[in-house]
């Protein structure tokens, strides 16, 4: 986890081009000692081999593989530039994160940023930063942009047989998440739920909440509320718009009478319908299924899961990847991001599942790339 302060930042800053800016940020790796003065020939290097620009406003400069010798100390330096620096096709950089790294440390850096490369607001957030902590709550991802929808908000089929114990079990689930205190959990078990039609009810609240989110409970026993049936409950927290989001696939849900579809529905599929992401997974009978270990001594930092994805996209297959020997999920192969997310290290084994008719081919094509080592070798 990358751990910021205040000392890492400088705000404020301003640079012709990405060259000036590169060359000021290894200037200040070098005065705190993380690295020699030569280090500045690796990073400019490394631009060359591939753009360090990750997307919304945030690049990542730092050295090549072969000058990790003259890094003293893993750490990282950030520039601030409000005005922004064009890091080449004309992408601004608002921030600007210095990596000096003796090993794979930049692996879990990288992972940490997927969470605010890929929603919408951050890049205006960083630009408009005015200070260090403002810098800091952005790049955590504590800046709440989307509300929280996951697998562990979710408890289907739990054998409830009255309100109160479905409205305990999402207030647990809520609570378990960090998203609400006890408080809320109280108060819920003692709400009225609104009618939803065909079995589903809602609760809300806004009080004691940490993070917005939602929480989806079915049962599979008969359950009754004022003499009606009650076959699944959502609770909402709230405590910014993040939420509106859900109110509005709730409301397109009545109107379209599918009720009976989400309660019947799978943990993905929920969160497929409520997020409007693509359903990372591929159940086709047809799908074919590889599994490669990655060899590159510094696992797959920016450049080479640039290299995978490169070789991945030109195929029309739906291809997925999961990182067996890390978190248990499995995303989009042709998405840089997802990809970097995995945080994959030497020796990790990666599952490739791909369905289309060019899937023999891209599965081959996979191959190839992570034995010639992803223009490491």
């Amino acid at each position: 986890m990358l751990k910021l302060t205040n000392d890492d930042i400088t705000m404020a800053q301003a640079a012709k081009d990405k060259i000036a800016a590169i060359t000021t940020i290894a200037e200040q790796l070098n005065e705190r000692g993380l690295v020699t003065s030569e280090y500045v020939t690796g990073m400019f290097n490394r631009e060359l081999q591939n753009s360090t620009y990750l997307g919304n406003g945030i690049a990542i400069p730092h050295g090549t593989t072969d000058t990790r010798d003259l890094v003293n100390e893993t750490g990282v330096v950030i520039h601030h530039f409000p005005d922004g620096v064009n890091w080449g096709d004309n992408n601004l950089v608002y921030v600007a994160i210095g990596i000096a790294a003796k090993s794979d440390e930049h692996l879990g850096i990288l992972k940490q940023l997927t969470k605010v490369l890929s929603v919408d607001g951050v890049e205006e957030k960083l630009k408009a930063a005015t200070t260090e902590q403002d810098i800091i709550t952005l790049l955590n991802g504590d800046v709440q942009f989307e509300a929280d929808f996951n697998q562990q908000l979710m408890q289907l089929n739990f054998p409830a047989t009255d309100m109160i114990q479905m409205a305990a079990v999402a207030g647990g689930c809520l609570k378990n998440q960090d998203c609400v205190a006890q408080q809320f959990v109280a108060e819920l078990v003692v709400k009225a739920p609104t009618h939803l039609g065909n079995g589903l009810r809602l609760i809300s609240g806004d009080k004691a909440v940490n993070r917005s989110a939602m929480a989806f409970v079915t049962t599979s026993e008969h359950c009754e509320f004022n003499g009606e049936v009650v076959k699944g409950l959502i609770v909402i927290a709230a405590c910014n718009d993040t939420h509106h989001g859900f109110l509005k696939t709730l409301s397109h849900c009545i109107f379209e009478q599918q009720q009976g579809e989400l309660l019947i529905a799978s943990k993905d599929k929920l969160i497929a319908y409520f997020t409007n992401h693509e359903e990372d997974d591929i159940s086709s009978d047809s799908a074919l299924t590889e599994t490669f270990r990655i060899n590159n001594t510094h696992g797959l930092h920016a450049r080479p899961s640039a290299m995978l994805v490169a070789t991945i996209k030109p195929f029309s297959a739906n291809i997925m990847v999961k990182n067996l020997d890390g978190e248990d999920k499995t995303v989009n192969a042709k998405s840089l991001m997802k990809v970097i997310g995995l945080g994959v290290k030497y020796g990790d084994r990666l599952q490739f599942i791909a369905d289309g008719d060019d899937a023999k081919q891209a599965l081959a094509a996979i191959s190839e790339a992570i034995v010639s080592g992803l223009s490491e070798g």
